[in-house]
C-alpha cells in the first residue's frame, strides 16, 4: 500500500468544564477525543462509526483545523498540520474539505447557490480566474447531479438531497485531496442516502479522493469504506477492514452495533444473536477507569475496571482493544 496521505497519531481533544461567574476555574474536562491513531491513504475511504457523543464530530473539527488539538499529532503528506502557518496553511485548506452533517444549515439561505459553491473560488482565487467562475460553478453541479441553470435559486428551493449535493459541489470546488465527511446522510431519508452515497463513490473513482467518512451506523459505511475504526467514549476501540470487521467482530461494542444493523432476508435473522446493551453512555467528563465499555460489557470482569486494554492483535488479523476479544460469527445480509 501507498504512504499514507494522513497519519493521525495520539489524537486527543479535551473541553474544559468551567465553574463561577466572575472567577471561573476549571473543575475537569470533557474527554472528547482521547488518543485515537489512524492511517489514511490515497484513494482509500476510512469509516469511523460510534454512538452519539463518542467523538467522532469533534475528531472531524480537529482534523479540519476548526478546534485546537489537546495533544497529539496529524500529518498530511508527511507535514505537520497543527504547526502549519501562513501560505502553508492555505494550501492545506485547499487539499483537505469537509461536507458537514446538516444541508438544512450548512448552506446560507441568503446567498446563492452560484454563490455558496463559488465562494472557495473569492478565498483561493488562483483556482479560477474571476472570468471562469461561473462556468466552473455550473460544471461543478453538474458533476453532482443537479441542473446547471438553476445557480441563481436559493437553498430552500431545493430538496434536502439536493442541498447535500450542493455542500459536495463546494467541498470538490478546490479539487481536495482529502475530504471529511461528518454524517452526511443521517438527516436524509433512506432512498437519498443511497443516491448521496452512490454519488460520493462515483466522486472518488473519477478525481482520486480519500474520504474519513464520518457514521452512527455501521450498515450506512459499510459498501464505501475500505477500512471501519470504531469510536466509543473518544477511543477507538477496533479498526480493520471492511471484511474484517463485519465478518469477524472482536469487541463486544462492535458486536452489539452489528447486532442492530437491520437483516432485510427473513431468513438470515433467526441465524444473528441481537445484543441490547443495557444502561447510558457514561459522560465522557467521567469516563469509567479502565475499559470505557465495561459498564455496558456482558464480558466485563475485574481487570476491566483495574486496566485499559491497549488496541493490540490478540485475534485474527485486527486490532482490538479488549482483554477478552474473539471473534464473534455475524450475518450481515
Amino acid at each position: 500500500m501507498t504512504e499514507p496521505i494522513l497519519q493521525v497519531r495520539d489524537l486527543v481533544k479535551h473541553f474544559p468544564v468551567t465553574q463561577g461567574v466572575l472567577f471561573r476555574r476549571t473543575i475537569g474536562h470533557v474527554r472528547a477525543v482521547d488518543g485515537v491513531s489512524f492511517d489514511l491513504h490515497k484513494g482509500e475511504t476510512l469509516g469511523v462509526v460510534g454512538e452519539s457523543g463518542c467523538g467522532k464530530s469533534t475528531l472531524a473539527q480537529v482534523l479540519m483545523r476548526l478546534e485546537k488539538p489537546t495533544s497529539g499529532s496529524a500529518l498530511f503528506e508527511g507535514r505537520d498540520m497543527f504547526r502549519m502557518r501562513g501560505s502553508e496553511l492555505r494550501k492545506l485548506r485547499r487539499d483537505m474539505q469537509i461536507v458537514l452533517q446538516d444541508p438544512y444549515t450548512s448552506l446560507n439561505p441568503r446567498r446563492t447557490v452560484g454563490d455558496i459553491v463559488g465562494e472557495p473560488f473569492e478565498i483561493h482565487p488562483e483556482v479560477a480566474p474571476k472570468g471562469q467562475r461561473r462556468q466552473k460553478v455550473q460544471e461543478l453541479l453538474e458533476v453532482v447531479g443537479l441542473n446547471p441553470e438553476h445557480i441563481q435559486r436559493y437553498p430552500h428551493q431545493f430538496s434536502g438531497g439536493q442541498r447535500q449535493r450542493i455542500g459536495i459541489a463546494r467541498a470538490l470546488a478546490l479539487r481536495p485531496k482529502v475530504i471529511v465527511c461528518d454524517e452526511p446522510v443521517s438527516a436524509l431519508d433512506v432512498s437519498i442516502q443511497a443516491q448521496v452515497m452512490n454519488l460520493l463513490g462515483e466522486l472518488q473513482q473519477e478525481f482520486g479522493l480519500s474520504y474519513v467518512f464520518i457514521a452512527h451506523d455501521l450498515g450506512v459505511v459499510r459498501h464505501l469504506s475500505d477500512r471501519v475504526a470504531v469510536m466509543y467514549l473518544g477511543k477507538v476501540v477496533e479498526i480493520g477492514t471492511d471484511e474484517q470487521i463485519y465478518e469477524h467482530p472482536q469487541h463486544p461494542y462492535t458486536q452489539a452495533l452489528l447486532s442492530s444493523v437491520p437483516v432485510p432476508d427473513p431468513t438470515l435473522r433467526g441465524r444473528r444473536e441481537v445484543i441490547r446493551l443495557t444502561g447510558d453512555v457514561p459522560s465522557p467528563a467521567n469516563p469509567p477507569s479502565g475499559c470505557r465499555f465495561r459498564t455496558r460489557c456482558w464480558k466485563a470482569q475485574e481487570i476491566c475496571a483495574e486496566k485499559q486494554p491497549e488496541l493490540t492483535v490478540r485475534m485474527g488479523e485486527h486490532p482490538s482493544a479488549c482483554h477478552f476479544a474473539e471473534e464473534r460469527p455475524h450475518v450481515v445480509a
